[in-house]
């Protein structure tokens, strides 16, 4: 935004300096042009003048002083020619008395009586002429003429240095404007820029982010005003969503606790035909009890805890500890690489992380094949792969896996749907992420994403 405000800025200041500049720089042009023909006019009729009584009765012209002054002008010249057209003075001394400059078209006219201005192409200089003739003459009869010429060139350095001067003003004009624009940009945005941070923080999980009520145009006050309400009400709702889960979670334990307790209590005296049924109730009121404390772990997870360095690698050791009894009784090994990895994580969401992911894996591995933990860098993450050899998902199954209460019509009974929506909630928690990948030859590879950190000292 602050870019396309500078930009607009600029844009309007550059087309008021064309609309300006470009008529003013051709009115300029047009002035030092007609005051140069004016000054050589000057000039010529003064020499006229200078001249007249000298043509009139043939004698020696008196302007050395003048033809001088010319001589040492670079490109201006001055030409006295007698009735005849032939050259009785020229302050160019290279050029001898008595030259015909009757097939000089602005001669011949000013020997007709006519002035004469404009430009016009010399070929013997090879090179454009500005030129001034006017005759010389009393008692309207015409005693000779008196020429003064100048390069072009003179000219367009004259129409340059107007055009250079314009296009130096124009360039400060700019300069300015676009410090006085950026300044006016970072003013305007400012507001916009806390409004956005804020947004970002909420979107990152820190509900209490506010964006300032007080900065900026009224319209984004207002708007920060709505954003900072809208802000409190979710907040509101998402706090009143995890106290009832957590809640609810709690309060469900003690009376699915009496449930299991009267189940046990009257199984022995059910008559045997109902024993199935009391084992099917039994079965439903543990996933009832697995539900709630998946519930439970899941609203712990979307807070947002400090992060700080953990060694994945020792959590990783440890928790292998603890599973490979389970996994051996079931038939499967634990493969875990042993390295050490530090990455940012919150106290406490690495170890759900991993029992969860090897939970999964143990349902669905094989008997007699193998559960890998793997630990690898990358670029940006430390990557923890856990990697197991059962069936797998197809690409739609890995990608709603992470869906609450989503499960592979294929799974075994006796599941939440919880477990892989808690994994990603932590990992999005510790500033990472979750995904699930097709293993290299079958089965899944669970990956989690981390950010990497330095060792603690």
């Amino acid at each position: 935004m602050r870019r396309r405000l500078l930009a607009s800025y600029l844009t309007i200041t550059f087309v008021i300096l064309l609309l300006l500049a470009y008529p003013l720089g051709r009115t300029f042009s047009s002035l030092e042009s007609d005051r140069l023909l004016r000054d050589i006019e000057q000039d010529a009729t003064v020499v006229a003048s200078l001249s007249e009584d000298a043509l009139e009765r043939n004698t020696a012209l008196d302007i050395d002083e003048l033809l001088r002054t010319y001589a040492v002008n670079p490109g201006g010249r001055i030409v006295v020619v007698d009735s005849d057209g032939r050259s009785v003075a020229d302050s160019d001394s290279t050029s001898p008395k008595g030259t015909d400059f009757r097939n000089r078209p602005e001669i011949s006219s000013a020997l007709r009586g006519q002035r004469a201005e404009g430009r016009r192409y010399s070929e013997t200089l090879d090179a454009d002429l500005v030129y001034v003739a006017v005759p010389v003459a009393s008692g309207g009869t015409v005693h000779g003429a008196v020429r003064i010429t100048y390069p072009s060139s003179a000219l367009d350095a004259r129409v340059r240095s107007v055009w250079l001067g314009l296009a130096v003003l124009a360039s400060a004009i700019t300069i300015v404007v676009a410090l006085v624009g950026f300044a006016l940009a970072r003013l305007v945005t400012r507001p916009v820029d806390r409004l956005k941070d804020a947004a970002r923080k909420i979107a990152d999980g820190d509900l209490s982010a506010r964006a300032p009520e007080d900065a900026g145009a009224p319209e984004l006050r207002e708007l920060a005003v709505v954003f900072n309400e809208t802000a409190e009400r979710q907040q509101e709702v998402l706090e009143a969503q995890r106290d009832f889960v957590g809640d609810a979670s709690h309060q469900l334990r003690t009376p699915l606790a009496a449930i299991r307790l009267q189940l046990e209590n009257i199984e022995s005296t059910v008559p045997l035909e109902f024993q199935p049924s009391i084992a099917a109730v039994r079965a439903e009121t543990a996933r009832l009890g697995r539900i709630s404390e998946g519930l439970l772990a899941l609203t712990k997870a979307s807070s947002t805890p400090t992060v700080e360095p953990t060694d994945v690698g020792a959590i990783v050791t440890e928790r292998e500890t603890i599973w490979a009894p389970i996994a051996a009784d079931a038939g499967i090994r634990l493969l875990v690489s042993d390295s050490s990895r530090w990455v940012m994580a919150a106290p406490g969401a690495l170890e759900q992380i991993i029992d969860n992911l090897i939970d999964n894996a143990l349902v669905v591995a094989p008997e007699g094949t193998a559960i890998h933990i793997d630990l690898c860098e990358t670029k940006e993450w430390v990557e923890l792969h856990v990697i197991d050899e059962g069936p797998g998902l197809n690409a739609e199954q890995r990608h709603r896996a992470f869906d609450r209460f989503w499960r592979d019509p294929g799974a075994p009974a006796g599941g939440t749907g919880l477990g892989l929506a808690i994994v990603a909630s932590l990992a999005r928690q510790c500033g990472g992420t979750a995904e699930l990948r097709a293993g290299a030859e079958s089965g899944l590879d669970a990956v989690i994403m981390l950010v990497p950190a330095v060792p603690k000292a």
